[in-house]
C-alpha cells in the first residue's frame, strides 16, 4: 500500500482529509501534516519523518498546497533521499478522492502520481464553460427565405 501525507499551509490539510472521509470513508495510512506561521522547514521534515516511521506502508505519496511554498520545499528535500517517495502539488478534494480509490485497488506510487496529476487538473472547471449553450445553425430549419 501506498501512504498518503497530505502537506498543507495552516489547517488545510486537516479540512481536505475531514472532507475526504465524508466522501470515500475514514482511509488507513493518511495522514494530516500542518504547518503553522510558527514553524520553519525543519519542523515539516520531522512531521514527514514521523508519518513515515508510523506507515505500514512501504511507499510514500505527498500531496502538498503550494509548488514553492514551505511545505513543498521541504516534500522535495525529503522525497530526493527516498526511492519510495514522490510529492505533487496544487492538492484539491478531487485529487485527494482520485488517490484514494486508487489506491484502495492496489495502484502502486508511479500509478498515484499519474492520478494525482491528471485528477488535479481535471477537477478545476468553469461554470459558464459547463452551461453555455452551443450555438445552432438555424438556418436550415428556416428555408430559404430571405
Amino acid at each position: 500500500m501506498v501512504a498518503v501525507i497530505v502537506a498543507a499551509h495552516g489547517r488545510l490539510a486537516e479540512g481536505l482529509v475531514a472532507s475526504s472521509a465524508m466522501i470515500a470513508g475514514p482511509q488507513e495510512d493518511l495522514v494530516p501534516v500542518t504547518f503553522e506561521q510558527s514553524e520553519g522547514p525543519d519542523d515539516l521534515l520531522a512531521k514527514y519523518a514521523a508519518a513515515v516511521e508510523g506507515s505500514p506502508s512501504d511507499q510514500y505519496l505527498l500531496l502538498v498546497d503550494l509548488l514553492g511554498g514551505s511545505p513543498y520545499n521541504a516534500a522535495a528535500r525529503f522525497a530526493a533521499e527516498r526511492d519510495d517517495a514522490d510529492v505533487v502539488t496544487g492538492v484539491n478534494l478531487p485529487m485527494l478522492i482520485e488517490v484514494l480509490g486508487r489506491r484502495m485497488v492496489g495502484a502502486d506510487l508511479a500509478e498515484l502520481v499519474e492520478v494525482a496529476r491528471t485528477a488535479g487538473s481535471n477537477g478545476v472547471k468553469v461554470l459558464s464553460n459547463i452551461f453555455t449553450p452551443t450555438p445552432t445553425d438555424d438556418s436550415d430549419d428556416e428555408g430559404d427565405e430571405l
